[in-house]
């Protein structure tokens, strides 16, 4: 599979439907007085593994060989994917290793370790342990498991457009975080070849926005620098495949500050009493900033809360700051 179709995605439904679950799409009273949209969010934070890694993972994963997989997966992550991948190669009984970038979460790393996969670290930047991870791999003939450029890790995420097509029909607008874009991709196939007229948008820190620049420039372009609170999204560049997808389908790019994402964390805990990462929170920082506003008015905006894994300490940081900030 070279290129993505929506019955790649509509296969990995099926494939991965033992695997995931089908989170719940919950509408909130609050931030949609808040915002002048109808705020749904979808709970990816609810998820197993507790992010919508699981989708793409598992689609990956389940479809190699026997063979294949008894020599083995390898992938580079900062967290989430690791995760997944890690979950799913042991239910498989596949051995599994994991690169994390140097001072990564260590709430995550804990996780990784305790699906039982193996565990190095490698650089900060996405592009060192992804290089390592990929050298690996050809020196132990594992399976590669790229946490977003890859056609079957792309489809498995599409189920969520799927999903949240069934829910809501009439959605005007979805809004998703962007890193590599595997997310964004997958899930502007699914929804947009079944509804075009649905408005799909990235969202991304503004101290880690290489897909708005890519998006501006017409061609991927990297960072030479991140700095952004939202670990799951420190890319320095959108994928190879991914990209051309996010030019095809997404409508358009927005970007929030540190200080909104934690902000939007904060309220998702208080009023919905939901745990998010940071990332998790991006995309409805979009909506609660009025950013999304200048882009379209009114309508059903659906939100990806696109995972929870934080670190309790980490978390009441992040509280204390938001808190003092407003």
């Amino acid at each position: 599979m070279s290129s993505v179709l929506i019955k790649d995605v509509v296969d990995a439904r099926e494939r991965i439907s033992r695997a995931v679950n089908e989170t719940p799409l919950i509408h909130s009273t609050t931030f949609s007085e808040w915002s002048g949209f109808e705020v749904f969010l979808k709970t990816e934070n609810l998820q197993k593994t507790g992010s919508f890694k699981i989708r793409g993972a598992s689609n990956k994963i389940l479809s190699i060989t026997p063979e294949e997989g008894r020599r083995g997966v390898v992938t580079g992550s900062s967290g989430n994917h690791g995760q997944a991948v890690a979950y799913i190669a042991a239910k498989c009984g596949y051995d599994a290793t994991v690169v994390m970038p140097e001072g990564g979460s260590q709430a995550k790393a804990a996780s990784i370790k305790g699906y039982g996969a193996n565990l190095v670290y490698c650089g900060s930047a996405s592009s060192e342990r992804l290089a390592f991870a990929e050298k690996l791999r050809m020196e132990r003939g594992s399976v590669f498991v790229h946490p977003y450029d890859d056609p079957f890790v792309i489809a498995g995420q599409g189920t969520i457009g799927l999903e949240i097509m069934e829910k809501l029909e009439d959605a005007s607008v979805i809004l998703a975080p962007t890193g590599g874009c595997g997310l964004i991709s997958g899930i502007a196939i699914a929804v947009k070849e079944k509804n075009p007229a649905v408005k799909i948008f990235g969202v991304e820190p503004a101290g880690s926005n290489s897909t708005g620049l890519s998006f501006k420039n017409g061609r991927r372009t990297a960072l030479d620098k991140i700095v952004t609170v939202a670990d799951g999204i420190r890319t320095t560049i959108p994928g190879e495949l991914t990209f051309p997808l996010v030019q095809k389908y997404v409508d358009g790019m927005i970007e929030v500050s540190d200080d909104e994402i934690l902000y939007a964390q904060r309220m998702i805990l208080e009023r919905c009493k939901l745990l998010t990462e940071p990332t998790g929170a991006v995309a409805l920082a979009a909506v609660l900033s009025g950013a999304l506003a200048g882009f379209v008015k009114g309508g059903k905006a659906v939100v990806i809360l696109s995972g929870g894994n934080v670190a309790m300490p980490q978390l009441g940081e992040y509280l204390i700051r938001s808190a003092a900030n407003a």
